[in-house]
């Protein structure tokens, strides 16, 4: 007996999404040997793979109960690993960047994982939002660019810590925006209930 679709694991778009999350312990050790074209290659095969997943899921109609929970994972697992990387010292060269943006990332990423599970629990699901997604794009940017830190440096032009610094003022306004969106759908639903009870 087939699974129903959103039930199945073994889909295009999950098999990417897996292979994304194996591409992480890759990334960290090419980092470790101080191969960072390699691991770069790597992040942006990751980067490319999310594309692609998200892509073929919604036109395939491969949307799956896996792929709502692992996919959002990977993204998030793989940034702050490569944010994480750039902190550290590895491989023979400097900390690239300074520790407080991974910080705010981090911190509103869990807060976002305890209130997306919150507000499932009331029956809403918390769905993406543009702001979120320029977010993470500009994140993603800024550390591509990161990767080329020495020239940027060399010209006095830091523009992957200014991507930074954007990336974290948009994550930061996406969590106030999800928040304040979260609560107008509490209320509502909320309202909505009182409603029903007064007829």
């Amino acid at each position: 007996m087939n699974k129903p679709a959103n039930k199945r694991i073994w889909t295009v778009p999950n098999v990417l999404t897996m292979l994304r999350m194996a591409l992480i312990p890759v990334y960290w050790w090419l980092m470790s040997e101080g191969k960072m074209i390699p691991a770069l290659y790597t992040y942006v095969a990751a980067s490319l793979t999310d594309l692609a997943d998200g892509y073929i899921a919604r036109k395939y109609h491969q949307i799956t109960d896996f792929g709502k929970l692992m996919d959002p994972l990977a993204d998030k697992l793989m940034v702050l690993s490569v944010m994480l990387s750039m902190i550290i010292p590895m491989g023979g060269r400097p900390a690239i960047l300074p520790l407080w943006p991974f910080i705010v990332v981090l911190a509103k990423e869990l807060l976002m994982v305890v209130g997306g599970l919150f507000m499932l629990k009331k029956g809403i699901v918390v769905y993406s939002k543009v702001i979120g997604k320029a977010a993470q794009f500009v994140m993603v940017c800024s550390l591509i660019c990161a990767f080329f830190y020495e020239y940027f440096d060399s010209i006095g032009l830091p523009v992957y810590l200014w991507l930074l610094y954007l990336a974290v003022a948009l994550t930061v306004g996406a969590l106030v925006y999800y928040g304040a969106d979260a609560l107008k759908k509490l209320r509502q639903k909320n309202e909505g209930a009182a409603d029903e009870k007064a007829e």
